[in-house]
């Protein structure tokens, strides 16, 4: 069984950066009193605390698979504020809910026409969805995880998998989803954000904390160390060394109401 590779000091090493998508995507959300939300893909749950907080939800419940990053959860656990571990394609909320949010975590799951219409029927009448997720799979820092992944030693122990080369849609193929599926009023873009990194290589450092989280789970601790230091070689010689670098990270931020 593949282990939870996930760990919150390591996703947090760029805290300030990753929360930025998350501010962007909440302010699309229409405020209704007496909300009840789901925050899918919650990790740490620091910004599910928040989410609940600025919308003044009556209920708001975290979901994560990750047992490391609910395990940080609980300091924020409260009154109408609650964590479950469980995948986001099964878990069901006990009643319809007024928004389901979820900052960059359904590039993990496939399909995301079947998922983003199981996510829609879990909303109970002008209920919302707001979804980040990140684009970023034609940057040097992504493409750079598969080519390593396809030499030896590493391809033999993965068997040749590796990470879907594009794992998400185009935002207008969003924007057609969202309204198959009853999102009359809708808003998709795609945004780029802008990160001044001290040095090339902490590029790899942040990927690191995310994508390459896929190849550690299935690679054993001694051969991921080796995997991670071909990687960031590999990269550092692509993007140039030195320093400050600037981090170009394509997202895409979609919201709509039923």
């Amino acid at each position: 069984m593949a282990r939870d590779a996930w760990d919150p000091a390591r996703y947090d090493r760029f805290r300030r950066e990753r929360r930025e998508p998350f501010f962007d995507l909440l302010a699309l959300v229409r405020r209704r009193p007496g909300m009840r939300v789901a925050d899918l893909g919650c990790g740490t749950g620091d910004l599910t605390r928040l989410l609940h907080r600025e919308l003044q939800a009556a209920a708001t419940t975290g979901v994560d698979t990750s047992a490391a990053m609910l395990a940080e959860s609980g300091r924020f656990a409260s009154p109408g504020l609650a964590f479950a571990q469980a995948d986001l394609r099964d878990w069901t909320p006990p009643a319809p809910l007024d928004l389901v949010f979820s900052n960059a975590a359904l590039q993990w799951v496939p399909n995301h026409e079947a998922l983003l219409e199981r996510l829609t029927g879990l909303l109970a009448p002008g209920g919302q969805l707001a979804v980040q997720v990140p684009a970023n799979y034609d940057h040097p820092s992504h493409t750079l995880a598969a080519e390593i992944a396809r030499e030896a030693p590493f391809r033999e122990v993965l068997e040749g998998w590796t990470h879907p080369a594009k794992p998400v849609l185009d935002p207008e193929e969003y924007a057609a989803l969202l309204d198959r599926l009853g999102c009359r009023t809708q808003h998709v873009r795609l945004q780029v954000y802008g990160h001044h990194l001290a040095e090339t290589a902490d590029a790899a450092r942040w990927t690191q904390g995310t994508l390459l989280t896929a190849y550690e789970r299935r690679l054993p601790a001694a051969v991921y160390a080796r995997f991670f230091e071909r990687y960031r070689e590999a990269l550092v010689a692509r993007l140039g060394s030195g320093g400050p670098y600037f981090f170009s990270f394509k997202r895409i931020l979609m919201w709509g109401i039923r």
